[in-house]
């Protein structure tokens, strides 16, 4: 089969692409480059089509980063294929891309891909002992603005990890949560829902706002606290304020928005005449609903009074889970000093004694007890005189000491309360 020439891509040959890359998926064969990359290469950078008449038969594309070309595609017609076209393509590719300094051309095939003999024929080796390693990156360019604006971020991808003991309750937010919004497809498959928003509930201190930005971070998508506190200030009020805080948050494609205290906006409504705030928790009541008709979000609330919590607020088709956020226990307890604890005295510290002393503490209580015990070793450190032994950094002694100087976060009572409020209002 004779008559077919080259030329340099034009962009009326963009159907005769899309019919090249429609046979490829046919085929069952999975390019490695995604359709608006090679569309985005055709037109920003070098691409060669093969032409029977006016028809595309064949199309190669390619990308220059540096001293490096990359071939971002290579297409023939089925019928018109083992007439050298693949190579000759290839070969034009190249006299295009050469000019630009380049030193290496490479391609990244399928493992599948069997039709591989225009490579070898225009001398392309293939490399042994090669992986290749791909990351879609989570937010996009035109969504960074937006969330300035909102004043969200995109979280360190380790958080998730970095949460010390806690392991009941990152099993339970792992399953229930992470796992059914990380693979909604799965999920579907078997006829799990993906949540759309959680309470979190527990004393203060416990971890709540932690736990939140883990999930973000675990999932990768964009984390956007809302301050009420801040949007009371706003012309329009407080509820007009978080009306448009949530239109401009439908407008991101992933998202983890957190409320903190949401008690503030979401208490019970008594009273007559009705007060302001209640206008605001019936806006919130009315956000709601609509948020979880959005795909890829998720309203993680926390609380440490959901008993003040409006009953209206916490009713199923509102929240899917309603989740305790108790006191670390003993291994928690462990995993948490573990974090504080400087590298180099970590074999001098009696651990276990730490674990015991502190029962009843809170994330927040250890944090503040280990750091108050490395101030008063370097204190010491600074300061000491005579010929004693060098201190090289916190004593068991110097962390037993900040333990009994620390107060509390949790009462007996708080503590009692929140068991009650488990066996109440949990839904797991």
């Amino acid at each position: 089969m004779t008559g077919w020439r080259l030329r340099d891509f034009h962009s009326d040959d963009l159907d005769g692409i899309l019919r090249l890359w429609d046979e490829i998926k046919a085929a069952d064969t999975e390019p490695v480059y995604g359709l608006s990359e090679v569309l985005t290469s055709c037109q920003k950078d070098h691409a060669i089509v093969a032409l029977h008449g006016d028809e595309v038969i064949g199309a190669a594309v390619g990308r220059a980063a540096h001293a490096q070309g990359w071939i971002v595609f290579l297409a023939t017609a089925e019928k018109w294929q083992s007439q050298g076209i693949g190579t000759a393509m290839l070969a034009a590719l190249e006299a295009r891309m050469a000019p630009h300094g380049m030193t290496k051309l490479s391609a990244l095939m399928p493992e599948s891909e069997t039709k591989v003999d225009a490579f070898i024929n225009r001398g392309f080796e293939v490399k042994k002992n090669l992986r290749y390693f791909e990351r879609h990156i989570p937010v996009q360019r035109e969504e960074l603005k937006l969330l300035g604006e909102l004043g969200g971020r995109v979280l360190p991808r380790d958080l998730w990890q970095k949460v010390g003991g806690m392991a009941r309750e990152k099993e339970l937010l792992e399953r229930r949560l992470v796992m059914p919004l990380a693979k909604p497809e799965l999920a579907e498959q078997y006829g799990v829902s993906p949540p759309k928003a959680v309470v979190l509930f527990g004393p203060p201190g416990t971890g709540k706002t932690t736990f939140a930005k883990a999930i973000a971070s675990r999932l990768e998508w964009s984390f956007i606290e809302v301050f009420p506190s801040r949007l009371a200030a706003d012309p329009q009020g407080l509820a007009g304020a978080l009306r448009e805080t949530f239109l401009k948050i439908s407008e991101l494609e992933h998202a983890v928005v957190f409320i903190d205290e949401v008690e503030e906006i979401a208490s019970q409504r008594s009273g007559e005449p009705p007060s302001a705030m209640q206008g605001v928790t019936n806006e919130l009541l009315k956000i709601i609903p609509a948020f979880r008709d959005q795909p890829g979000r998720l309203l993680v609330c926390a609380t440490n009074f959901i008993r003040a919590l409006d009953s209206a607020f916490l009713r199923h088709g509102r929240f899917d889970y309603v989740v305790p956020i108790g006191l670390p226990d003993i291994a928690a307890r462990q995993a948490i000093w573990e974090r504080y604890i400087p590298q180099g005295v970590t074999d001098e510290v009696d651990l276990a004694v730490l674990v015991e002393k502190s029962e009843g503490f809170s994330p927040a209580d250890v944090e503040y007890a280990a750091h108050r015990a490395s101030q008063h070793a370097l204190e010491k450190a600074l300061y000491q005189t005579g010929d004693g032994p060098v201190i090289n950094g916190p004593s068991t002694a110097d962390y037993a000491l900040a333990i009994s100087e620390t107060r509390r976060t949790v009462s007996a009572e708080v503590a009692a309360e929140f068991l009650e409020d488990i066996e109440r209002l949990a839904r797991l």
